[in-house]
């Protein structure tokens, strides 16, 4: 039996497995993406990632979060093996210990730690050609618990950005300057972007200004169109060169790139990368198949050739803070200056990454929408003794069908009701299986005590899998 449970906010997951008994040695840590670049004499001098870790093995901290009701911060490290019926090799972030620290409190992500041995770590982006719009022009920190999915089998936390979000660190060390080689990728939503500049990740100015064409080089993900675009509506994999958005080169911008393609993939894989007279942008799903090249060829005009790149390393933002983005963050990493990856080592970069099996979170709670209106998950307010519908929707994202699906909710308190709606039942059980990608829902009437309430209900899923 499999349990399950989900705050509106993503904040409560938990997963519980039970096994027989018996001895079992731990998995060994799968390779990461870093030690494959390391193998091709292509290491990496930033290693980001809220999900889990690049290298094999790397046990330091993941991430930094800071919790708004006492200013206190935890450091989200990476589990470790644990010898089970089923062996749990670990090497994903910690988001048990994220989701105990932040209970009934909103978190922050401070810092995203860079596990290379360079110690690129990312923090709150400072302002620059443009302003944040927290204290001092300082970017907004990111919610931590903005973006669940799961990695390897289990739950984490991605980086969610809104505009106005951003994480930088302008004294990096390793990376390239000037017209000196490099590589990039990052794993990203594809279904989170907007036409705002620019969501960027990579090589950027060190004075967070627009230091003209050239002086930074990074991997793009949105649907902008002032600059090259790609086919249909977008979004698009291209890269930020300064004052570029760029896809493809040709001798008239407005023409846009008619052979880039927009993308649908919930999942992405983006690689970018440099070298003198020459780039390369790579982009695939980064749940299955390999990487197609999305362009490769000369520079777009002599202020671009040769680069002068400063390296500095942004998440989240343009090159001179310019801020109107947004977009999902899972894990990326940048090799070292004067390295320019063969698309032989991406692509066994990018197998790596659909091994990791990103997926969907298997549970969410929402507000019940009202008759044709999408309504977001968040926190939901109650008067004293006043009633909502709340709709709980799990979807198995396991290769196997879930059978005897059981949902209900958690209510803050005895004095507290949730019935499944038009009965007096306290949950909801599905006879059925539910086959892999399949998804089921049951809506509740909570009502609740005599005390106002705002903040998160919790959802439970509970099932069994037949295989095991």
């Amino acid at each position: 039996m499999i349990a399950l449970a989900l705050t509106t906010m993503g904040a409560t997951l938990t997963v519980a497995q039970q096994g027989g008994a018996g001895s079992h040695a731990a998995s060994p840590r799968p390779k990461g993406p870093c030690d494959i670049y390391a193998a091709a004499d292509a290491p990496c001098v930033a290693a980001h990632s809220t999900t889990r870790a690049l290298y094999a093995g790397y046990n330091g901290p993941l991430y930094q979060v800071l919790r708004q009701s006492d200013g206190k911060t935890l450091d989200i490290g990476v589990v470790q093996p644990v010898a089970l019926q089923v062996p749990d090799a670990g090497g994903y972030a910690d988001a048990a210990a994220q989701d105990k620290f932040c209970a009934n409190t909103y978190c922050w992500i401070t810092t995203i730690y860079d596990q290379s041995p360079k110690h690129n770590d990312l923090t709150q982006a400072p302002r620059g050609g443009f302003n944040g719009p927290a204290m001092g022009g300082f970017n907004n920190l990111p919610i931590a618990d903005m973006a669940p999915v799961t990695v390897m089998g289990h739950k984490v936390y991605g980086v969610f950005i809104e505009p106005g979000m951003g994480l930088r660190q302008d004294d990096a060390k390793g990376t390239a300057v000037d017209d000196q080689a490099e590589g990039q990728y990052w794993v990203i939503n594809g279904l989170h972007f907007n036409n705002g500049c620019c969501f960027d990740y990579g090589n950027a100015e060190i004075d967070s200004r627009d230091d003209d064409n050239g002086t930074m080089e990074t991997a793009y993900y949105g649907n902008a169109t002032p600059w090259y675009h790609g086919s249909g509506s977008g979004p698009w994999i291209m890269t930020d060169q300064e004052n570029n958005l760029v896809g493809c080169v040709n001798t008239d911008v407005s023409k846009g790139c008619p052979d880039l393609p927009s993308i649908d993939w919930r999942f992405v894989t983006a690689m970018a990368k440099g070298e003198p007279h020459h780039w390369t942008s790579m982009g695939g799903d980064a749940r299955k198949g390999a990487l197609s090249v999305m362009f490769d060829g000369p520079r777009v005009n002599a202020t671009y050739d040769p680069m002068r790149k400063q390296g500095a390393i942004l998440l989240g933002n343009g090159g001179d803070n310019s801020n109107s983005s947004q977009g999902t963050f899972y894990e990326g990493a940048m090799t070292a200056a004067g390295t320019f990856p063969t698309d032989a080592t991406d692509q066994l970069v990018q197998t790596n990454i659909v091994t990791a099996g990103y997926s969907v979170a298997s549970l969410s709670l929402a507000p019940a929408p009202a008759t044709g209106i999408a309504t977001p998950p968040g926190l939901q307010t109650f008067t004293p003794g006043s009633s909502q519908d709340a709709t709980v929707t799990f979807t198995n994202t396991a290769r196997a069908p879930a059978t005897g699906i059981k949902l209900s909710i958690a209510v803050p308190s005895k004095q507290w009701r949730s019935f499944v709606t038009g009965t007096h039942e306290t949950s909801k059980t599905f006879a059925e299986p539910v086959a892999p990608g399949a998804s089921v829902s049951a809506t509740f009437k909570v009502t609740s005590g005599p005390a106002p309430f705002n903040g998160d209900l919790v959802g439970n899923a509970s099932w069994t899998n037949p295989a095991s």
